[in-house]
Protein backbone atom coordinates (compact mmCIF):
# COMPACT_ATOMS: atom_id res chain seq x y z
CA UNK A 1 0.00 0.00 0.00
CA UNK A 2 1.26 3.35 -0.84
CA UNK A 3 1.98 5.98 1.37
CA UNK A 4 -1.00 8.83 1.02
CA UNK A 5 -0.57 11.84 1.82
CA UNK A 6 -2.90 13.87 4.10
CA UNK A 7 -2.40 17.57 3.14
CA UNK A 8 -5.09 19.91 3.37
CA UNK A 9 -6.68 21.02 -0.14
CA UNK A 10 -4.50 24.70 0.44
CA UNK A 11 -1.23 22.55 1.58
CA UNK A 12 -1.69 20.76 -1.63
CA UNK A 13 -2.20 23.69 -3.72
CA UNK A 14 0.45 25.76 -2.73
CA UNK A 15 2.80 22.58 -2.78
CA UNK A 16 1.49 22.02 -6.08
CA UNK A 17 2.33 25.60 -7.21
CA UNK A 18 5.47 25.85 -5.40
CA UNK A 19 6.59 22.52 -7.90
CA UNK A 20 5.18 24.37 -10.67
CA UNK A 21 6.77 27.23 -10.39
CA UNK A 22 9.99 25.44 -10.04
CA UNK A 23 9.34 23.23 -12.79
CA UNK A 24 9.27 26.31 -14.96
CA UNK A 25 11.84 28.17 -13.87
CA UNK A 26 14.30 24.74 -14.92
CA UNK A 27 12.67 24.41 -17.89
CA UNK A 28 12.57 27.66 -19.54
CA UNK A 29 16.34 28.20 -18.80
CA UNK A 30 16.43 24.84 -20.43
CA UNK A 31 14.97 26.29 -23.14
CA UNK A 32 15.98 29.52 -23.60
CA UNK A 33 19.47 28.02 -23.98
CA UNK A 34 18.66 25.28 -26.41
CA UNK A 35 17.30 27.82 -28.57
CA UNK A 36 19.90 29.92 -28.46
CA UNK A 37 22.53 28.24 -30.90
CA UNK A 38 25.34 30.69 -29.53
CA UNK A 39 24.68 29.77 -25.83
CA UNK A 40 27.78 27.93 -24.23
CA UNK A 41 28.72 27.90 -20.42
CA UNK A 42 32.03 29.51 -21.20
CA UNK A 43 31.57 33.00 -19.80
CA UNK A 44 29.34 32.17 -16.87
CA UNK A 45 32.69 29.40 -15.80
CA UNK A 46 34.88 31.90 -16.43
CA UNK A 47 33.91 34.25 -14.66
CA UNK A 48 33.35 32.17 -11.70
CA UNK A 49 34.67 33.48 -8.31
CA UNK A 50 35.86 31.74 -4.90
CA UNK A 51 37.25 28.68 -3.56
CA UNK A 52 36.14 26.49 -6.99
CA UNK A 53 36.85 29.14 -9.58
CA UNK A 54 39.74 27.75 -10.90
CA UNK A 55 38.00 24.29 -11.24
CA UNK A 56 35.00 25.98 -13.11
CA UNK A 57 37.79 27.89 -15.20
CA UNK A 58 39.62 24.59 -16.08
CA UNK A 59 36.58 22.93 -17.13
CA UNK A 60 35.63 26.24 -19.00
CA UNK A 61 39.26 25.76 -21.14
CA UNK A 62 38.63 22.48 -22.19
CA UNK A 63 36.53 22.55 -25.56
CA UNK A 64 35.51 18.66 -24.91
CA UNK A 65 34.24 18.73 -21.25
CA UNK A 66 32.86 22.30 -21.94
CA UNK A 67 30.74 20.31 -24.64
CA UNK A 68 29.22 18.12 -21.98
CA UNK A 69 28.65 20.51 -19.78
CA UNK A 70 26.85 22.59 -22.31
CA UNK A 71 25.14 19.88 -22.98
CA UNK A 72 24.03 18.58 -19.41
CA UNK A 73 23.16 21.81 -18.39
CA UNK A 74 20.59 22.58 -21.62
CA UNK A 75 19.17 19.05 -21.17
CA UNK A 76 19.66 18.48 -17.60
CA UNK A 77 17.56 21.82 -17.06
CA UNK A 78 14.77 20.77 -19.23
CA UNK A 79 14.12 17.57 -17.40
CA UNK A 80 13.85 18.76 -14.18
CA UNK A 81 12.02 20.79 -15.44
CA UNK A 82 9.55 18.46 -16.84
CA UNK A 83 10.11 16.37 -14.14
CA UNK A 84 8.59 18.73 -11.35
CA UNK A 85 5.80 20.14 -13.96
CA UNK A 86 4.82 17.08 -14.58
CA UNK A 87 5.13 15.19 -11.55
CA UNK A 88 6.89 12.45 -12.89
CA UNK A 89 9.59 11.01 -10.82
CA UNK A 90 9.49 14.03 -8.99
CA UNK A 91 11.99 13.39 -6.05
CA UNK A 92 15.20 12.58 -8.70
CA UNK A 93 13.33 16.20 -10.53
CA UNK A 94 13.95 17.72 -7.20
CA UNK A 95 17.88 16.17 -6.44
CA UNK A 96 19.14 17.07 -9.95
CA UNK A 97 17.47 20.67 -9.28
CA UNK A 98 19.51 20.78 -6.33
CA UNK A 99 22.51 19.31 -7.87
CA UNK A 100 22.31 22.05 -10.42
CA UNK A 101 21.81 24.41 -7.98
CA UNK A 102 24.61 23.66 -5.27
CA UNK A 103 27.36 23.91 -8.79
CA UNK A 104 25.64 27.21 -9.20
CA UNK A 105 25.79 28.75 -6.08
CA UNK A 106 29.37 27.58 -6.18
CA UNK A 107 30.16 29.03 -9.14
CA UNK A 108 28.91 32.03 -8.09
CA UNK A 109 29.00 32.60 -4.30
CA UNK A 110 27.35 35.55 -3.33
CA UNK A 111 30.13 36.08 -0.43
CA UNK A 112 31.60 39.48 0.80
CA UNK A 113 34.67 40.75 -2.02
CA UNK A 114 33.10 38.54 -4.80
CA UNK A 115 32.18 40.76 -7.90
CA UNK A 116 30.80 39.01 -10.84
CA UNK A 117 30.77 40.37 -14.77
CA UNK A 118 27.47 38.72 -15.18
CA UNK A 119 24.37 40.55 -14.92
CA UNK A 120 22.97 40.45 -11.21
CA UNK A 121 19.27 40.99 -10.02
CA UNK A 122 19.98 42.17 -6.71
CA UNK A 123 22.94 42.77 -3.57
CA UNK A 124 23.30 39.33 -2.13
CA UNK A 125 25.19 38.24 0.90
CA UNK A 126 25.32 34.50 1.62
CA UNK A 127 21.89 34.23 0.36
CA UNK A 128 20.88 33.81 -2.91
CA UNK A 129 17.89 32.90 -5.31
CA UNK A 130 19.93 29.21 -5.43
CA UNK A 131 19.96 28.62 -1.97
CA UNK A 132 16.58 29.80 -1.46
CA UNK A 133 15.42 28.05 -4.37
CA UNK A 134 17.44 24.71 -2.79
CA UNK A 135 15.46 24.77 0.38
CA UNK A 136 12.26 24.84 -1.97
CA UNK A 137 13.09 22.15 -3.61
CA UNK A 138 13.98 19.93 -0.25
CA UNK A 139 10.17 21.34 0.84
CA UNK A 140 9.00 19.57 -2.17
CA UNK A 141 11.32 16.43 -1.54
CA UNK A 142 9.44 15.90 2.33
CA UNK A 143 6.40 17.67 1.40
CA UNK A 144 5.92 15.50 -1.83
CA UNK A 145 2.14 16.23 -4.32
CA UNK A 146 3.41 14.44 -7.37
CA UNK A 147 1.66 11.05 -5.61
CA UNK A 148 -1.31 13.40 -5.61
CA UNK A 149 -1.61 15.38 -8.39
CA UNK A 150 1.15 14.95 -11.13
CA UNK A 151 2.10 11.46 -12.87
CA UNK A 152 4.26 10.00 -10.04
CA UNK A 153 0.42 8.92 -9.26
CA UNK A 154 0.01 6.60 -12.07
CA UNK A 155 3.75 5.52 -12.46
CA UNK A 156 3.78 4.16 -8.58
CA UNK A 157 0.80 2.20 -9.37
CA UNK A 158 2.57 0.65 -12.54
CA UNK A 159 5.71 -0.02 -10.63
CA UNK A 160 4.22 -1.64 -7.25
CA UNK A 161 2.78 -4.32 -9.76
Amino acid sequence: MSKQTSYSRSQTFWLTVLRLLIGWHFLYEGLAKLFNSSWTAYPYLMDSQGFLSDFFKSIAEDPDILMVVNYVNIYGLILVGLGLILGCFSRFASIGGIIFLVLFYLSHPPFIGSESMMPSEGSYLWIDKNLIEIGALMVLIYFPTSRVIGLDRYLSKIFKR
